[in-house]
């Protein structure tokens, strides 16, 4: 995925979004208390995601605001479809929130990084 447009129109939308910390590192997840968030996990304030929510992401570190990629999420049971963002997570962050988001029934993810610039 290479599309610079995509990119750009992301970090317009980030450009004064409000993000939101709901669940911070290492706290348990609401539905399964044994699940811990492995970053940082919220939500851009006044935006609005396929599900009715305000947009979901994940922050590499507390000042997080540049997008540097991208998670799609499927859940069978839920037949549900999500996306969320990655913001200024390194690939070993976001190799931990794909494992954090593979669950081996019905729920899984695809990680896209945002290229890097030739």
């Amino acid at each position: 995925m290479n599309d610079a447009k995509f990119w750009a129109v992301l970090d317009t939308l980030m450009a004064d979004a409000e993000v939101v910390v709901e669940q911070p590192a290492g706290s348990a997840h609401p539905r399964f208390p044994d699940t811990r968030y492995p970053l940082d996990y919220g939500s851009l304030r006044g935006t609005t995601s396929g599900d009715s929510a305000e947009i979901d992401v994940f922050l590499g570190h507390p000042d997080a605001r540049a997008v540097t990629g991208v998670v799609a999420t499927v859940d069978a049971r839920k037949r549900d479809t999500e996306f969320k963002l990655l913001l200024d997570c390194t690939p070993e962050q976001m190799q931990m929130v794909q494992a954090f988001l593979s669950w081996p029934d019905s729920f899984g993810c695809v990680v896209l990084p945002r290229p890097v610039p030739a």
